[in-house]
């Protein structure tokens, strides 16, 4: 399955649950996002020819993230660029989801191993800005169903 997170029309975050699956190769962010997050399933024997990826100068405006989560169970929660809380989804152990804007906090419902992936260089101290998080009484998980 895959679920794209959406306030108004701005794309908060893609999100790749465990069970997708899909013959081919499928890239599920537009060409225009500095981060891209693709699948792909090929038989045995299939061949990928040898390649070097150029050297290109992008100017990169946001911070895109891709998240494994390598084991356990996380609730992430999603504000708008005016940090105001929005909704929340559940990620279980084989999901994977792009952040594309807006903001993000996260409460770990197990014990949880995340792979991070992001842009560089990145500075802890100045790319970014924490905010107060949204009360436990007013979260709204819109994907209970695992």
């Amino acid at each position: 399955m895959l679920e794209v997170v959406k306030n108004n029309d701005l794309t908060l975050a893609i999100i790749l649950k465990r069970n997708f699956n899909k013959n081919g190769i499928e890239f599920f962010t537009p060409q225009n996002y500095s981060q891209q997050l693709g699948y792909m399933k090929r038989d045995k024997n299939y061949i990928i020819k040898p390649h070097i990826h150029k050297k290109i100068t992008r100017q990169v405006n946001n911070t895109n993230e891709v998240l494994f989560l390598k084991s356990g169970k996380v609730r992430i929660d999603f504000y708008d660029e005016s940090k105001k809380y929005i909704e929340s989804r559940i990620l279980v152990k084989g999901d994977i989801i792009l952040l594309a804007t807006g903001g993000h906090g996260f409460k770990m419902l197990e014990k949880s191993e995340i792979i991070e992936v992001k842009q560089g260089p990145y500075n802890s101290k100045t790319d970014k800005q924490i905010f107060e998080k949204i009360d436990e009484t007013k979260i709204k998980i819109k994907n209970e169903k695992l």
